[in-house]
């Protein structure tokens, strides 16, 4: 099983003409996806390609980590286990030999707001892996044993996770920026949860959350929209909804806060030091959210050991580079329903100049709402277009797409519709968003391993305000 970490409005309504036939449901076909609502709630999206004989199937679900509460913190992934441990007609074993003899791959991963459990088969085996999903979503069995053996595995993945910086740091940003909010808490939930979640706990999250109009049925390949349809409502068709229903691309919590402070964990036995700076990012649907991604291209990435510092089009790389600041860069935009993070993530060895590090990387992020150009605008829609686009690539990718963008949108972007979407960003709007996102705004930052050159928070702070290119 797989585990994301990193990882958008409702269903339009069709008028019905007087004296036209009520359908059973409703079908919205785009240039390629095709989506289908079922009488209860439960979607179907399908991406057909004929020249594909496998096929990607798997269902996504409206709910993660950030629908849990402090007491049940991580059931969503805890579950994610769970069903793939037998369900009332399926053992363990039944599942695993039933999924290999059909050279099928199944899997799953749970992030903050969603919750996937996909499988690749050849396109004649598709109803056989729908039944299997439907079967481990529906009727795992949840048993007490297997529930205690699935403790000790998930610390184990745990203590692997926290041997990941960039996981750990990413993790603490979270906890910092959304304080007080389930969206800060960690995927995997406190080792005291993990060794405490009972059945119960278990049997209410998916009473809560795994209700038909919080699913989508995905296929991408070698898969008819028709055919998967009937599939989802001889598998599906009886699942309830939320009481009262809950359109898809909408959320039940409040948006959460987004807080100005800072988390250290000063550790000199590490090598080198972890810097994550961010500001409040915007949500999935959010106007200027491809804006938003232009600004990350233009920050980019870097690391010193792939070289060509000063052939690379970011300027901060060819600064870090000169001066020795750093390791490696990762600038980064995380996109939630209703909130994000943007941000930079640094690695620097050069422990003693880490106040000119943060000094630069603020001055550049300025830069942005004052001068940055139009070519290099168009460079960076350039490489963001190509990064999504390439993003495309297989029968998965393509589902979790889809799948991401029915949960968030309430339907998909044909990849087009999203390389207009960017070449509709210019210089003026990136000037504008950077001044409304990045100048003077709160900011979160964390520093993990030898940290004590890091500058203090109001250091950090104040540079947001004054320094300007």
């Amino acid at each position: 099983m797989a585990l994301s970490y990193l990882c958008r409005g409702a269903l339009p309504r069709l008028v019905r003409p007087a004296g036209a036939r009520v359908a059973r449901y409703a079908t919205v076909q785009a240039a390629k996806t095709q989506v289908t609502t079922l009488p209860n709630g439960f979607t179907v999206a399908t991406e057909n390609d004929p020249a594909v004989k496998t096929a990607t199937v798997g269902v996504w679900v409206n709910s993660g980590s950030r629908s849990e509460t402090a007491k049940d913190n991580g059931s969503a992934h805890f579950l994610e286990h769970m069903a793939f441990k037998g369900t009332s007609a399926r053992s363990q074993h039944d599942i695993e030999l039933l999924i290999e003899n059909m050279g099928a791959h199944l899997n799953a991963y749970t992030s903050r707001e969603q919750t996937v459990y996909y499988a690749k088969a050849f396109e004649k085996d598709v109803p056989q892996a729908v039944e299997v999903l439907s079967d481990i979503l529906q009727n795992s069995t949840l048993s007490e044993a297997a529930i205690e053996r699935e403790r000790d595995v998930i610390l184990r993945e745990q203590e692997e996770v926290e041997k990941v910086m960039e996981e750990v740091v990413f993790d603490h940003l979270h906890a910092t920026a959304f304080q007080n909010s389930p969206l800060g808490y960690t995927i995997l939930g406190p080792r005291e949860n993990i060794m405490s979640i009972t059945k119960r706990d278990l049997e209410q999250y998916i009473s809560r959350n795994y209700t038909a109009d919080r699913m989508v049925l995905v296929g991408a390949g070698g898969i008819r929209h028709e055919e998967l349809v009937k599939l989802a409502e001889k598998h599906f068709g009886a699942l309830k909804a939320s009481e009262p229903p809950v359109a898809l691309a909408t959320r039940r919590d409040p948006p959460p806060r987004f807080w100005g402070s800072d988390l250290r964990v000063r550790n000199d036995d590490i090598p080198q030091a972890h810097i994550a700076l961010a500001v409040e990012g915007v949500g999935w649907t959010h106007p200027s959210y491809f804006a938003m991604l232009t600004l990350q291209s233009l920050i980019g990435n870097w690391d010193r050991s792939l070289g060509a510092p000063n052939n690379v089009s970011s300027r901060l790389s060819q600064i870090v580079s000169k001066h020795g600041l750093a390791s490696s860069f990762m600038s980064f935009n995380t996109s939630y329903h209703d909130t994000g993070l943007w941000g930079i993530y640094l690695t620097s060895e050069n422990v003693t100049q880490l106040d000119d590090l943060v000094h630069f990387t603020l001055k550049e992020w300025a830069r942005l709402s004052t001068s940055v150009t139009e070519a290099e605008v168009e460079r960076a829609k350039q490489q963001l277009k190509a990064a999504l686009l390439l993003n495309l690539d297989g029968t998965t990718a393509v589902a979790e797409d889809i799948g991401r963008q029915i949960l968030t949108h309430g339907k998909r972007m044909e990849p087009a519709e999203v390389a207009a979407a960017v070449d509709a960003v210019d210089a003026a709007t990136v000037r504008k968003v950077a001044y409304e996102r990045l100048w003077d705004q709160e900011v979160a930052a964390v520093g993990v391993g030898p940290i004590q050159g890091m500058p203090d928070y109001m250091r950090i702070r104040s540079s947001m305000s004054w320094m300007r290119a």
